[in-house]
């Protein structure tokens, strides 16, 4: 699913590896000189925040519930823009399974200067995790586990 914040603002939930490359082009405009794209991929080991024990993944499972979290992205985009120095924003984010070293959430941000395409995308990824119904699962050798919040992109 695709949405359109802007003429030049974007994002999408797909269930297809992310083009890392395209995502950044996407965004560019000729009065910018910095874009920040920020890849998200799967890892091999997650430390548990709360018990500190180290588990080692198999895959990761994303889901969501897209129509909400279109509209949540839509909001992210426009409330960045707002706060922020910048000119154009893309997010997409992977649904379904991912292996280790996939690519699960791409953010994009062009600025005028670097420092504010360095913070807009720092709070995106933060909010991202924070407010848009995209649920993550762990799984292990040895089980599986659903992430929550800030956790969960």
């Amino acid at each position: 699913m695709t949405g359109q914040a802007s003429n030049m603002d974007f994002f999408e939930l797909t269930t297809e590896p992310i083009d890392l490359s395209s995502v950044a082009r996407r965004v560019v405009p000729p009065e910018c000189g910095a874009t920040v794209t920020l890849d998200g991929y799967a890892r091999q080991f997650t430390k548990d925040k709360t018990t500190g024990e180290v588990h080692e993944t198999d895959h990761l499972v994303y889901e969501a519930y897209e129509p909400m979290a279109l509209k949540e992205m839509q909001k992210l985009i426009e409330r960045v823009k707002a706060e922020f120095e910048i000119s154009n924003v893309g997010i997409v984010h992977r649904l379904g399974r991912l292996e280790i070293g996939e690519t699960s959430v791409v953010i994009s941000v062009a600025a005028p200067h670097r420092k504010a395409a360095f913070a807009a995308c720092e709070w995106l990824i933060v909010e991202l995790k924070r407010t848009v119904p995209i649920f993550k699962k762990e799984v292990y050798s040895d089980g599986e586990r659903w992430i929550e919040g800030d956790g969960a992109a």
